[in-house]
């Protein structure tokens, strides 16, 4: 523990893999008094009823009703990005304990990430680099071709701040933007974009030459994207998916993609994260994969950081909270 007038906040690490990023450490410590998790395991009497936050930094520490119970003076859990699908929102609620998230520190970096996976899927990025960089390349085929781009559909599932950040990129290139969302977005939003909405899914799925995924895992989501799904989609389409992995059923997926029911996939979201070593979609040349880094820039993370640190002091000082997650 560092300066004992600082507000005492649980992380779980300050080493990898799950640890606070290094960049921010130094700033972090000047407002806050951190407890790593392995320092409060060994000595929960002591540090328990210190800690009044918990800093939740790439989806650790996990917060189970046992921790919960150990931290009789907890406030408020900050939790970095803007999914919440590791959380169990109802127990959080039962200890009266606050909860906010970083939902608008996220939405560029994603935005950008979903764009990059749909270009490089689209021109076949990554099997181009293999091919030029190749010691056994001798030419280059003037027939290998990828997918255009500009003026193709974009169907984007999951109309939020970053589905909407999507589709204000997509419109640059010229693209028809369809979208599928729980509720329809005003008109002047809509018109701003050129947007159509579509109420119905599969409308969506069959007219779309790409297929984001957009939106949160929910009971609802998990495994939105089937077998008939994909039936559904042109043989021609790309999926992208930069929501959670569960929102795809991945057997389904390979089978689509080693069958030829669609093009390709872009996929920064996976589960689990990362893949088994022997898993098939690891061997498939039509398969873009990244670590889960929508929000890996050094801009977005030093603002979740400065978000949460922001929600965190105004918790512990009885303020209104930015970004407070509505639990009830």
């Amino acid at each position: 523990m560092q300066n004992q007038k600082l507000p005492c906040v649980l992380i779980n690490s300050f080493e990898e893999p799950y640890c606070v990023n290094e960049d921010h450490v130094a700033d972090l410590k000047k407002r806050l008094n951190f407890v790593t998790m392995q320092e409060f395991l060994e000595n929960k009497t002591h540090f328990g009823p210190k800690i009044q936050a918990i800093y939740i930094w790439g989806g650790k520490p996990v917060i189970d009703k046992e921790l919960l119970q150990s931290l009789p003076t907890l406030k408020i859990i900050v939790n970095s990005g803007a999914g919440l699908d590791h959380l169990d929102l109802n127990l959080i609620a039962s200890f009266g304990v606050k909860l906010a998230n970083t939902p608008h520190a996220v939405t560029n970096s994603t935005a950008d990430m979903g764009m990059a996976l749909l270009l490089a899927s689209a021109r076949r990025i990554l099997e181009g680099n293999e091919v030029a960089t190749s010691p056994d390349t001798k030419s280059f085929s003037i027939n290998w071709m990828g997918q255009e781009v500009t003026g193709s559909t974009l169907g984007i599932i999951g109309m939020g701040k970053i589905g909407y950040k999507i589709a204000q990129r997509a419109k640059a290139f010229e693209m028809k933007i369809l979208y599928h969302n729980r509720n329809r977005r005003k008109v002047e939003e809509e018109q701003a974009v050129g947007a159509h909405y579509c109420e119905k899914l599969d409308e969506l799925l069959q007219q779309s030459d790409f297929v984001m995924l957009v939106l949160s895992l929910t009971p609802q989501t998990h495994k939105l994207i089937g077998k008939r799904e994909l039936g559904l989609m042109k043989p021609t389409a790309i999926l992208i998916n930069i929501g959670r992995g569960q929102l795809v059923d991945q057997d389904a997926l390979v089978e689509a993609l080693q069958t030829g029911i669609i093009k390709a996939a872009g996929l920064d979201v996976t589960y689990p994260e990362p893949l088994p070593r022997s898993h098939p979609l690891l061997k498939l040349k039509n398969v873009i994969l990244t670590p889960h880094i929508g929000s890996a820039t050094h801009q977005s993370r030093r603002l979740m950081m400065e978000n949460m640190v922001e929600s965190l002091l105004a918790a512990l000082s009885g303020l209104s909270i930015p970004n407070e997650v509505n639990l009830k």
